[in-house]
């Protein structure tokens, strides 16, 4: 493994009094009193949670921006920006999933400077200090809620950027299983994809000697599939809901890169279809994800069949090429399986689009991905696969 550091400030309060204790956790960070609460389309209002939410913050001065994008976007970003400036806001709590969290991440390092939040995403202005943030999470996916990493879409020039920085960690997250009970399956199945992908993202990596490293995720992604079978039965199985919000957090907190960086070369390809067409980041995961191992696994196979052994229990004396298909063909049935799409396809992608998605991958040089940089011609030929 690499050399390395960890760090990780954010409190992690986990269970069903977790949410009892937003307002005292408040206090720890801040003496002041007025807040800005963020959330989504208004679900937390169906479900009661922000009834419940404003009586926690009943000594509070609450300021709101609802309407955070499932991919969110900077121009939402931008009202929020606005509302902490006018309005000298102390502290803002984050109430939904990683979308909601990552814009509040930027909102709240964005109102620290004069520049557009944008030039944050794109490393045209530094992170010196952020407003401190809370969360009350809603989704079991992303990871987000422990992490200092962000994606922003700017839909206005169709990019989809990630970004991050030490001063937008949370200072808390409220972790309590039951607030995902009535979420729709196919988000459920959403946060499964995407807690699996960040975990496969790290496994394929660029260092040696990982394995402390390749038993987490192999453990953890084995947890997270055998709840899919009980959530969509039981939505209300309190373990099974306990288990995959746990195996989302710690799937993308620090604890399973110790040592190395991962490859990442997918989510970057899965945000290219996304700033254009605008898709569910795990239903685009679960299509491009089975089509990067087959293009990659011809290159660097031993790895592949370390995956079909440690994650899928594949036979060893089979052949390798046999190990390499079986674990690439688990993986896809399973999500196929749960209800993820595998095919572009499926949103009425047309083949003459992908080199516009090929083009946006390209930001940062002529190739991308730690474990096995792709160029234009794998990108080309993934995306091409993936139809």
């Amino acid at each position: 493994m690499n050399d390395f550091t960890f760090y990780n400030p954010t409190q992690l309060v986990f269970g069903k009094t977790s949410t009892d204790q937003l307002a005292d956790k408040i206090k720890q960070f801040t003496n002041g009193k007025k807040i800005l609460i963020t959330y989504g389309g208004g679900s937390i209002k169906r479900t009661g949670l922000y009834d419940r939410v404003m009586k926690l913050l009943a000594e509070f001065e609450v300021f709101e921006l609802a309407g955070i994008e499932p991919n969110p976007r900077v121009e939402t970003v931008r009202k929020g920006v606005q509302i902490v400036k006018e309005n000298h806001i102390d502290f803002i709590v984050a109430i939904g999933g990683g979308s909601v969290i990552d814009g509040t991440k930027l909102i709240s390092a964005a109102s620290k400077l004069d520049n557009d939040p944008w030039d944050i995403v794109t490393k045209k202005a530094e992170v010196k200090d952020a407003v401190p943030f809370g969360v009350i999470l809603t989704l079991a996916a992303t990871g987000s809620e422990m992490n200092a990493g962000s994606v922003i879409t700017n839909w206005e020039t169709n990019e989809k950027l990630g970004w991050g920085s030490p001063f937008v960690f949370p200072k808390f997250s409220l972790l309590n299983p039951e607030l995902t009970y009535t979420l729709p399956y196919n988000q459920t199945v959403n946060g499964i994809v995407d807690s699996m992908s960040h975990l496969i993202e790290q496994y394929f990596n660029e260092a040696s000697n990982t394995e402390i490293g390749d038993a987490m995720i192999s453990g953890v992604m084995k947890a997270i599939m055998k709840q899919a079978p009980i959530v969509k039965a039981n939505p209300e199985n309190y373990e099974v809901r306990e288990t995959l919000m746990l195996g989302a957090t710690v799937a993308l907190n620090g604890f399973m890169r110790l040592g190395y960086n991962g490859d990442w070369a997918t989510h970057n390809l899965e945000h290219a279809v996304s700033a254009v067409h605008d898709i569910p980041h795990g239903e685009g995961l679960a299509i491009l994800f089975p089509e990067w191992m087959r293009y990659v696994s011809q290159y660097k196979p031993e790895r592949f069949v370390k995956f079909a052994q440690d994650v899928f229990d594949v036979d060893h004396t089979l052949p390798e090429a046999e190990q390499i298909q079986y674990g690439i063909d688990q993986l896809q049935s399973f999500w196929t399986g749960i209800g993820a799409p595998s095919k572009l396809s499926h949103y009425d992608i047309k083949e003459e689009e992908l080199a516009t998605f090929a083009d946006k991958t390209f930001f940062n040089g002529d190739t991308f991905g730690n474990f096995y940089p792709l160029n234009r011609e794998a990108v080309m030929a993934i995306y091409k696969a993936a139809l």
